[in-house]
């Protein structure tokens, strides 16, 4: 069901990092519901407004896929909340948009560095086939934790270049669905976007891919949502991309 055939050759491949290279999408959801149902349930005993927790359907629409703060006040705007936006460096406690992406993610690392992190195996091998023709490679992800998570599995010498939640702060780059910090990773690998690949599996980066103006956009299905990333962009979707043909 491909809406664009493989490009003959590409120069360059862009991989985001979690539900692509990493299982580590379970974990961002899990910390991410522990934050919002607390922040929600103390909100809930204050004001007397009923108590609803967040969902996966919650994850997927608003959250994943983009850096931190936007996916905190996208949900919340959801909800109807409105906090004030904070700094980066508020504290966890803090009741700001930085404050509770700031909570979620001293949960994140917490749980990072008891359970460490595993690699979808097929996308590793598909990285080493990649760098083995002598293509670079990028991973663009919108974490913030994006260097310890590449440690953590043992992955991070795979990658030419790295643009990440902290990049992106640093350079004030917009998230996805934005396109920015996939334009950042081509510019840094000397490539022109039209004869780069993007490798993504949420539909907000998938959306970022076409916007960018990529030369092939694959979407990476773990959780049945196909058809949702062909209507973001997507050139193929794949369960695996150990399921793509060779690369050129």
């Amino acid at each position: 069901m491909a809406r664009r055939p493989r490009p003959e050759r590409l120069l360059a491949y862009l991989f985001d990092l979690d539900g692509v290279l990493t299982q580590t999408a379970s974990v961002h959801l899990a910390a991410w519901k522990e934050m919002f149902d607390a922040y929600l349930r103390a909100r809930s005993a204050a004001t007397g407004e009923p108590f609803v927790p967040f969902e996966v359907a919650d994850y997927t629409a608003f959250v994943d896929g983009r850096l931190r703060q936007d996916g905190v006040r996208s949900f919340l705007a959801s909800r109807g909340i409105e906090l004030p936006e904070g700094s980066p460096d508020d504290p966890p406690d803090a009741e700001t948009v930085h404050g509770l992406g700031n909570r979620k993610n001293q949960r994140f690392l917490e749980v990072l560095r008891r359970d460490g992190v595993a690699t979808y195996p097929g996308s590793v091998r598909y990285v080493e086939r990649v760098r083995a023709l002598g293509r670079p490679c990028a991973v663009v992800s919108a974490s913030r934790s994006c260097h310890a998570v590449l440690e953590a599995a043992g992955i991070a010498d795979l990658f030419d270049v790295r643009v990440d939640g902290e990049v992106a702060a640093r350079e004030g780059l917009a998230g996805k669905p934005a396109p920015d910090t996939f334009l950042a990773a081509a510019a840094r690998l000397g490539v022109d976007p039209a004869d780069a690949a993007v490798f993504e599996d949420a539909t907000s980066g998938v959306a970022a891919g076409r916007a960018g103006g990529f030369g092939w956009v694959v979407g990476v299905d773990r959780v049945g949502q196909a058809d949702a990333l062909y209507r973001h962009g997507a050139d193929l979707v794949v369960a695996d991309l150990a399921d793509l043909p060779e690369p050129t």
